[in-house]
């Protein structure tokens, strides 16, 4: 009986050493530290991983992530220095680098991304603020986005966070405005696209009376040399007519004679009316009372 007994309380002995002894430990993961708060006042910060100890039911652990963690802002509607307000789009990302302070005044992640929030958004309007709107989306971006996260670094450290990085996703006109500005964007470009049609017109205009002005000196330059020439050729014809007339009168006339032929005796329907012993055929009878003279002109033909 009283074995039993001992047995039983051994038992329980042991069970009860179980479980303070798996209350005494706790496991610290590589991407996390732990903050132990003995009855509700912090004790201790455990960063490196692996097992460790605490008092058992009187000390409580707190795990909060070790890595990188994100803030997404919503869009901001911000003014800048030269009145023109801006959508800005942007984010964070922090660490938590001190977990007593963090602990002790803002408590979870949950609550630390709505006090970053209220901060980021209060760096935006300060720092984009003090700048022109083609300094925030062009000229000047990248130094901005580096003072913004220096500005929100400085108001996290009481916070125990270090902020890491602030980026600018989107700077933008707001919608109403963005269509006004893209309409007169559109329309200075349509109105210098006109003033360039209306200059390459009047070049073409140029160029094509200058052209037309060439061409018709060209032509008359042709023209003149062409006439020219020709009166040349009916000259030097004439010439030859005349020495050939001189030398031999009989060939001449047979000459003009042939030449009369060509142009009367051509291979259409042609019918003369001539008399069988006409001047015309004098060469086709054989006759010699034609000799020395030219042949009349032919005559007109007559079409049935």
């Amino acid at each position: 009986m009283k074995a039993g007994i001992s047995g039983v309380v051994a038992l329980i002995v042991l069970l009860v050493a179980v479980l303070i002894g798996y209350a005494s430990i706790f496991t610290v993961r590589q991407t996390e530290q732990v903050l132990v708060v003995r009855l509700g006042e912090p004790v201790r910060v455990v960063t490196e991983p692996g097992l460790h100890f605490k008092v058992p039911f009187v000390d409580a652990v707190i795990s909060l992530d070790k890595r990188i963690l994100d803030l997404e802002n919503p869009s901001q509607e911000v003014i800048a220095s030269d009145q023109k307000r801006l959508v800005v789009d942007a984010f964070a990302r922090y660490r938590i680098k001190n977990a007593l302070r963090f602990y002790q005044s803002v408590g979870t992640v949950q609550a630390a991304n709505v006090q970053l929030t209220a901060l980021l958004n209060a760096a935006l309007r300060r720092v984009l603020g003090e700048v022109t709107f083609i300094e925030v989306v062009r000229d000047e971006r990248e130094s901005l986005m580096n003072r913004i996260r220096e500005l929100l670094d400085r108001e996290a450290d009481g916070y125990g966070i270090s902020v890491v990085d602030v980026r600018i996703r989107r700077a933008d006109l707001p919608d109403q405005n963005s269509q006004a500005v893209y309409q007169r964007m559109q329309t200075e470009r349509q109105r210098e696209a006109a003033e360039f049609r209306a200059q390459g017109g009047q070049k073409a205009q140029e160029i094509r009376s200058k052209a037309d002005r060439e061409a018709t000196v060209i032509i008359a330059e042709a023209n003149s040399k062409a006439e020219q020439i020709r009166g040349e050729g009916d000259g030097e014809r004439n010439r030859l007519f005349a020495e050939a007339y001189g030398k031999d009168p009989d060939f001449f006339a047979f000459y003009r004679s042939m030449s009369a032929y060509e142009q009367g005796l051509r291979s259409s329907d042609t019918r003369f009316l001539l008399k069988p012993d006409s001047e015309f055929f004098k060469y086709f009878t054989g006759g010699a009372s034609g000799r020395g003279q030219a042949p009349a002109a032919a005559a007109a033909p007559a079409r049935q």
